[in-house]
């Protein structure tokens, strides 16, 4: 499990040859290669904490055809490879393997083509998310996938993680708006799957393959986004609770009540004490949790939406409830939510933030377990997310340097994802799987699920080229003679 190594400063891997880097030279100029160890420092980590491992080698391709001949030069000459983003991801997902070459995708940061007819954008992977919403909203339209750090991720990672964000309980999560994507296969093939049509259903559904599969089966080269006009109007509240299990009943209340909101989130008393202490907004900070609630849609609906979730809320033990009154005091509101990790970082040296989910209706019992665990097993964690789809993040405020502290923060996570598990949830609503949550994968899906999974994996990429290791877990070498002993 992952968090019982102790750090350690990066270190290369066995190197890749002297050979290959010189073809990996001629393939995109010697100029957009590093190999010097205090450039590739940079590359050796992602946002995960504790994980980290040097590449041997970073390369910026510049176009599909250097992507594909990369590609096709690691499965001839046995290096792997990890395309990386802006390396945000919270999942060990872009962390260097053994003899390993990085794709360095943030270049590609162009918007291709807006298409207002079709309500599609072509984009490159290495779009920052936010200029994505900035770009189509200055045309009258809307992307509504919004993960928390959006202002620095990128498509790219947000289509291989399939990111959800806070918007995630209306408008669904990054796969149900990419319609289609262009890619390098793990073998080297340049291929497009899906396009601006709006139904599809010829062959195998490739493109819900690729969205979510981490890296391990293509290098996205560009994708196409759906887009949809953008809302109305918009309005937001902030709900306060005396006590944390009445916040997560007034959730399963809007949500009975077949009310939608755009938005539903919450944070508890840890968590909204760390985000007044860095962002001053003027939370209320004896409360034990709060939910930050947006609506948005036809003005006439938005308005009769808003009382009705104002009036459960009150129902349900809200001791304040708090319209934004405008534009620029929902933004605030909104901060509080968005800075919520930054804030919770500040407190300890080392912040482990994780995404069990449950279905809405265990909702309650789940923040209850979060709560009971911390205690039970002498850690402090913060706790926010997205509650109206049952995407919580409990949030472990730690030291690495302590490793017992280390040991009892594992401990706690591992029963916080059994039990999500037990209650019908997942182990990971929108960060993946990556290196981090490999151990408890099985514990979901099942050995036949793991089966298919390799299966799968294999036949893709038969030298296990791209980003290895990720999703799941090395077999065991000595399999076959394991059982006979």
């Amino acid at each position: 499990m992952r968090y019982l190594s102790a750090p350690r400063p990066p270190t290369p891997a066995a190197l890749i040859s002297t050979a290959a880097l010189h073809q990996i030279r001629r393939i995109v100029g010697t100029d957009r290669v590093l190999t010097e160890r205090e450039d590739l420092i940079a590359y050796a980590y992602d946002g995960t904490p504790l994980l980290h491992k040097l590449p041997d080698a970073v390369a910026m391709p510049r176009s599909a055809d250097e992507v594909a001949a990369l590609v096709r030069l690691a499965n001839d000459a046995g290096f792997k490879i990890v395309a990386r983003g802006a390396g945000s991801g919270l999942s060990g997902g872009s962390i260097p393997t053994d003899d390993c070459l990085v794709l360095l995708m943030t270049p590609w940061n162009r918007i291709v083509e807006i298409d207002r007819e079709n309500l599609t954008a072509w984009v490159e992977p290495g779009v920052v998310t936010a200029h994505l919403h900035a770009a189509v909203e200055a045309e009258g339209l809307f992307y509504p996938p919004d993960p928390g750090s959006m202002a620095v991720c990128t498509l790219g990672g947000n289509v291989a993680e399939n990111a959800g964000g806070l918007r995630g309980l209306k408008y669904g999560v990054t796969r149900n708006y990419i319609l289609g994507l262009e890619l390098v296969t793990p073998t080297g093939e340049w291929m497009r799957v899906g396009g601006k049509v709006m139904k599809d259903v010829a062959g195998y559904d490739l493109k819900s393959l690729l969205i979510g599969s981490e890296g391990t089966l293509g290098v996205f080269t560009k994708i196409l986004v759906k887009l949809l006009p953008k809302p109305e109007t918009s309005r937001t509240m902030l709900a306060a609770f005396g006590k944390l299990s009445d916040s997560a009943e007034a959730v399963s209340a809007i949500i009975a009540a077949h009310i939608v909101p755009s938005m539903l989130e919450f944070l508890d008393h840890t968590t909204l004490n760390c985000v007044e202490d860095y962002a001053k907004l003027g939370l209320p900070r004896a409360a034990e949790a709060i939910l930050l609630i947006e609506v948005d849609g036809r003005a006439s609906a938005v308005e009769e939406d808003m009382a009705k979730v104002a009036e459960l809320c009150r129902k349900h033990g809200a001791t304040a409830v708090t319209v934004a009154a405008s534009n620029a005091e929902a933004i605030q509101l909104k901060t509080a939510r968005r800075s919520a990790f930054s804030a919770l970082a500040r407190l300890r040296p080392t912040t482990i933030l994780e995404d069990a989910t449950v279905p809405r209706s265990e909702l309650p019992r789940m923040i209850e377990f979060i709560q009971r665990t911390a205690k039970t097993r002498d850690v402090l964690i913060g706790n926010f997310g997205h509650a109206g789809d049952g995407n919580l993040h409990p949030t472990c405020l730690t030291d690495e340097r302590d490793k017992a502290e280390i040991h009892r923060a594992e401990t706690a996570f591992g029963d916080i994802f059994n039990e999500a598990i037990r209650l019908g949830g997942t182990i990971t609503g929108e960060h993946g799987t990556g290196l981090a949550k490999r151990p408890f994968l099985e514990a979901q899906v099942g050995p036949p699920g793991i089966a298919l999974m390799r299966a799968v994996k294999a036949t893709l990429d038969p030298n296990d080229v791209l980003n290895p290791g990720k999703v799941l877990l090395p077999k065991v070498r000595c399999e076959g003679q394991a059982r006979k002993s």
